[in-house]
């Protein structure tokens, strides 16, 4: 029995019925040619006769029924492997609507803490020649980043490839991948998933970096009054309360959708945009309209949280190394309703908080974007969400994914949709990844407090189409 990391514990502290804190990613499939009509359950059982499983898929809660149950990992040598690899099949008439409300409730239920914490759904009967696969693994686990690359073990850029691994399968030759998580995955998500239940296990999250942050007073001090002065570039407390910041439940709701990548690029282009700055504004134009449908827009723009990598080359890295990964409050410019000038005054913010993190080492970056992210500590405190105003609105992640097609036993990938967590105080967040030439939306939201959050999607699709006809990228 090994004693768990505090990183990894925090992820089980926090988590309650009303907080589930997994994180997911739903993939779907064309079906190869040939296939018969029980394709998919030999798919199933195929997996199943795949016993042998890594280290990391079989840790349990040391203690599952105690409040120890966060402070150790336990080896599960009874692995019930039919347990956690599931089929499941859509109600007709099979379409991406049935699949995604699927998902939705999958999303929602919390892991067993009496086994390991993952699960893997097969899913058959989606319309289309298509299956589809929903995998969530605990935060306590794996971040989300992390989950998808291992996840793409079990897949090839050979559609002729057979017999691949599957995504719980010890890799041959390999160390664990639970002890080799990529340092820039785990910090994003460190950083965008740090609220607990408690302020204690919060501080002591960040506590190492306490000598760093005294090394920045001087830095501090001269960049407090430019934010201030500067509308786009956001300090944490200063985003309005919206219909956003508000307590959940556990019920979840998800929406997904895929945009050709080359699409927004050439809105980038025309607009002298970043990629990202693009996929923001996407998001401003449709959270806008949302709001406005809803009569809840409020007069202050949103602000969003957005981890960004920050890259330096070999001679401008500090000794720790690695790639540091800072938290930037963006302005959606919400209030506008020029989609130009909102895209300029996101991008506008966007640099602004790449500027103010220069010189910095990464554990200071780390620590500065951890401090809004913490105050979400105090939310379940009562009546704390009525008195405080929200650090920021919404969580919003770009992760760059596999830029080539991607085959699961010749059955062609055709997107990979992200489903991340909301928070008490954070209804809804949003995820992008790119994928073969497409960006990947998955959008998921308390759904009592999100109402009708399908409609983001066309909403999103009217954003870029009008983002493209203002650039004159169209």
């Amino acid at each position: 029995m090994a004693l768990m990391p505090i990183t990894d514990a925090v992820f089980l502290i926090g988590e309650s019925r009303e907080h589930p804190l997994h994180v997911g990613a739903l993939q779907l499939y064309e079906l190869p040619a040939g296939a018969g009509p029980d394709h998919v359950g030999e798919l199933h059982r195929e997996l199943l006769a795949q016993p042998d499983v890594a280290p990391l898929f079989r840790r349990c809660p040391g203690w599952p029924v105690s409040s120890l149950g966060q402070w150790a990992w336990a080896d599960d040598d009874q692995l019930d492997l039919e347990y956690h690899v599931r089929l499941s099949a859509l109600p007709t008439p099979g379409r991406v609507r049935e699949l995604l409300e699927l998902t939705s409730r999958l999303h929602g239920s919390l892991l067993d803490r009496h086994r390991p914490l993952w699960e893997f759904h097969v899913v058959e009967g989606l319309e289309g020649n298509r299956f589809a696969t929903y995998t969530k693994v605990h935060h306590a686990l794996l971040d989300g980043v992390s989950a998808l690359r291992l996840l793409q073990r079990s897949l090839s850029a050979d559609p002729d490839e057979r017999g691949m691994p599957a995504p719980w399968a010890p890799r041959p030759g390999a160390s664990d991948p639970a002890d080799t998580v990529h340092y820039e995955a785990r910090a994003v998500s460190d950083i965008a998933t740090l609220p607990l239940r408690g302020l204690a296990a919060a501080v002591r999250a960040v506590g190492g970096a306490v000598g760093e942050l005294v090394s920045l007073a001087p830095a501090l001090a001269r960049s407090v009054n430019d934010m201030l002065g500067e509308q786009a570039a956001m300090l944490p407390f200063r985003a309005p309360k919206s219909m956003l910041n508000v307590p959940i439940t556990g019920a979840r709701r998800f929406a997904a959708q895929g945009w050709p990548l080359e699409r927004i690029r050439a809105v980038g282009r025309a607009g002298d945009a970043t990629l990202n700055d693009v996929v923001l504004a996407m998001c401003a134009g449709a959270l806008r309209q949302y709001l406005l449908e809803l009569g809840a827009l409020p007069e202050q723009p949103l602000v969003a949280a957005v981890p960004v990598s920050l890259r330096r080359g070999r001679a401008g890295r500090d000794s720790a190394g690695g790639n540091a990964v800072g938290l930037i409050l963006c302005t959606l410019a919400t209030h506008l309703a020029d989609p130009v000038a909102r895209l300029i005054e996101i991008s506008g913010s966007m640099r602004r908080g790449k500027q103010f993190y220069a010189g910095m080492s990464q554990s200071q970056i780390t620590a500065l974007s951890a401090i809004p992210i913490v105050s979400l500590a105090l939310t379940p405190i009562p009546g704390m969400l009525r008195i405080a105003p929200p650090p920021f609105n919404l969580i919003i992640s770009n992760v760059p994914g596999p830029p080539r097609p991607l085959y699961f036993n010749g059955a062609r990938m055709q997107g990979v949709y992200p489903v991340s967590v909301p928070y008490e105080g954070q209804a809804l967040n949003i995820t992008v990844t790119s994928y073969a030439g497409s960006l990947e939306f998955g959008l998921v939201g308390c759904r009592r407090s999100v109402p009708h959050l399908q409609r983001m999607l066309g909403h999103l699709e009217t954003a870029l189409a009008d983002l493209e006809k203002a650039t004159g990228a169209d």
